[in-house]
């Protein structure tokens, strides 16, 4: 992959250091719900400190319309605070670009950290206007880019600003570009990819490209039923995209083409609605009966999906196998992260609802890597040039 500057070659010390960090963690009773994404970015934010740095951190949060005191960063910042044992200054404006936004900065005693109001109340965030960028530059000597969920965004605080200042990857967005960059590159073999989920439209381009260096693709969710069908099965009432059949055909040729096993559900666990008191029945996946929906990969499916990952070397797993969120539709997802959890394979698990189900299971510190970006992961998989990445070190280090 491309080469990129790392704290390693920057020169941070005792300097002014703005941060892009992704701090867009779900909210509960006004603190932070789930503070994963806060805790990867602690390795990066003490080193900086320990360097002397004074940190400006920014992030979005949500995706508000405008300035909603439900999208404000001030339980974030006292969240952050409690994990850092530290104060974390905090100030709520129109947004990071705002005069007292300004002010407020200019005022950070040195060796401080200022978590800056949710960048996209301004406007000019997500157009990537230079105002914005110039604003956001004015406010250090150097910048990190570690957000590696907002990394293929190009955006004022992603990309314009890396622009301005000299730049490099945190030790968080470090790690996700090596690991996730390794598997297209040269991963252990033998590399099996589990996808599921709800699309094959949404994987399109991973599916194209991991065929190029995988051994075995399973493929699981709803998405399969788009396969099965796009093979003459009939499967009910389940989720079929049906302007996708000839792709599935063609990615399925592709797989026989390149020597890439592709396995698909032989049985689907279905019901005739999505609910926890819903009578349920296990039925072929070629053979659903009308008004019924599959909504999980069914035993005979887990025993074979489980056994072709017996003598893998490396996992790649994105998507859930059905609709985890309601039991009884858990089961595969939960067979399939527990299995996972347990084997000696080197495990990467893709973003988006995989890593909510390894997280629900309390399985994360068995797995070898978890990204925190759904949509960049899947960019990068795909082989994308992310421009928060394209964009570090555009500035040089003096």
């Amino acid at each position: 992959m491309p080469s990129f500057p790392t704290l390693d070659d920057a020169r941070v010390d005792g300097r002014r250091i703005l941060v892009r960090v992704d701090f867009n963690v779900p909210l509960k009773d006004g603190g932070v719900g789930d503070d994963t994404r806060i805790r990867k970015s602690l390795p990066t934010l003490r080193e900086l400190l320990q360097r002397d740095a004074t940190l400006v951190l920014c992030s979005h949060l949500g995706r508000p319309k405008g300035p909603q005191d439900d999208a404000r960063m001030e339980g974030v910042a006292a969240h952050l605070g409690t994990l850092l044992e530290r104060d974390v200054r905090y100030l709520a404006t129109p947004g990071p670009g705002a005069d007292e936004q300004q002010a407020f900065v200019a005022e950070a005693p040195r060796g401080s950290v200022t978590l800056l109001e949710n960048t996209r109340f301004d406007r000019r965030e997500t157009a990537n206007d230079p105002e914005l960028a110039q604003v956001l530059a004015s406010y250090a000597d150097a910048y990190v880019n570690d957000a590696f969920g907002a990394a293929h965004r190009a955006h004022a605080s992603t990309e314009g600003v890396a622009r301005l200042l000299p730049s490099c990857a945190g030790r968080l967005l470090e790690r996700e570009l090596r690991v996730l960059g390794g598997l297209l590159e040269a991963p252990e073999r033998p590399f099996v990819v589990v996808l599921g989920g709800a699309k094959v439209s949404d994987k399109i381009g991973v599916i194209e490209r991991l065929l190029e260096v995988a051994d075995r693709l399973l493929i699981g969710g709803a998405m399969a039923f788009t396969f099965v069908k796009a093979r003459g099965g009939n499967v009910g009432d389940s989720r079929v995209e049906e302007d996708r059949l000839e792709l599935a055909r063609e990615l399925t040729e592709a797989a026989r083409s390149r020597g890439v096993e592709l396995l698909l559900p032989t049985d689907a666990l279905c019901a005739r609605e999505i609910a926890a008191e819903a009578e349920t029945s296990v039925h072929d996946v070629d053979a659903i009966p009308a008004g019924l929906l599959g909504l999980d990969i069914g035993p005979s499916s887990i025993e074979a999906f489980l056994a072709a990952l017996d003598d893998a070397a490396t996992v790649l797993w994105n998507g859930p196998m059905g609709v985890f969120e309601v039991s009884p539709f858990d089961t595969g997802t939960r067979k399939l992260a527990e299995a996972l959890a347990a084997s000696s394979a080197m495990t990467v698990i893709g973003g988006g609802d995989s890593v909510a189900a390894i997280n629900d299971l309390g399985l994360a510190d068995q797995m070898g890597h978890i990204s925190t970006g759904g949509g960049a992961s899947l960019e990068l998989l795909e082989g994308k040039t992310l421009p928060g990445v394209a964009a570090l070190g555009s500035v040089a280090w003096d």
